[in-house]
């Protein structure tokens, strides 16, 4: 594992939760304005910047892999690799970031339905190896006998027709007229770690489809913070309520975030740069 201090506060733990009396709703709402008052580009990339490799970082040491802040910032600075020893971590970070951006560009897309394909290409960008002069990616094959996460996952027979099964329930009209949208992403983020479909990055692979459900309802993607990893792995060995929750504590994390840099921002702006 990679790791220094300088790392861990790329992306400090927010407080757990907003004030209960506020919804979500109003607090993303109160986020909004907070970016149209401010009106500026330069603080609104800075942020994506930030959020992004503290997405990157928390979402790879839920992996047990550690980037430093340096390997962060070099890698998505898409900066030369002059330490052959550094490329097996730049690309991991920059396949990560495109299947960020892969996931935020998606999410704009009017008629887009969230189907195995579109996992498929998520998954295509984590891994291009997988894909390159290949066809599509293509589902595991065996058990693996040492893996991160400890709970029952699908035989590799099984996997196809449980990925089908789960696509045909996220895009029933039932399931969408009955569910809320949080909930509905964390469930299937759980079920797909249930299947455990890919030979790598299953993990990656399910929290990325969540945060694509989420942002095409109106939510900011939830980060699921690293010290929460032994936590994480035992909500995944229970139901998915326990999953739900956590995910949703996530989200709210996310948003208090987002409150407090652009607060901060609008404080130290001043009059000058604030839109009315």
């Amino acid at each position: 594992m990679r790791g220094t201090a300088e790392a861990t506060s790329l992306a400090e733990k927010p407080t757990t939760q907003p004030p209960q009396a506020v919804p979500l709703e109003e607090r993303i709402a109160h986020v909004r304005n907070l970016i149209r008052r401010i009106g500026d580009d330069e603080v609104l990339s800075s942020f994506r910047r930030r959020f992004d490799m503290s997405w990157i970082y928390h979402d790879n040491a839920l992996e047990g892999v550690v980037f430093s802040g340096q390997e962060l910032r070099a890698a998505t600075d898409e900066q030369v690799v002059s330490d052959p020893a550094l490329l097996p971590a730049f690309s991991e970070i920059r396949q990560h970031k495109t299947a960020i951006d892969l996931v935020r560009e998606m999410a704009t897309r009017k008629r887009l339905v969230v189907d195995l394909e579109v996992i498929k290409q998520i998954y295509a960008e984590l891994a291009p190896e997988e894909s390159e002069g290949r066809g599509p990616p293509k589902y595991r094959k065996d058990m693996p006998l040492h893996r991160l996460y400890f709970h029952e996952i699908s035989p590799p027979d099984k996997i196809a027709y449980r990925m089908r099964q789960l696509m045909e329930w996220v895009n029933a009209p039932e399931t969408k007229r009955s569910m809320h949208p949080i909930r509905l992403a964390a469930k299937t983020h759980h079920r797909i770690l249930q299947i455990f479909p890919f030979p790598r990055h299953s993990g990656k692979v399910a929290r990325l489809l969540m945060n694509l459900l989420l942002l095409r309802a109106g939510f900011p993607p939830a980060i699921i913070h690293s010290t929460e990893r032994q936590r994480y792995y035992e909500t995944l060995k229970s139901g998915g309520n326990q999953v739900a929750t956590l995910v949703q504590e996530a989200l709210e994390s996310s948003i208090e975030s987002a409150a407090r840099y652009f607060e901060d921002a609008l404080t130290a702006s001043g009059p000058a740069r604030i839109t009315p």
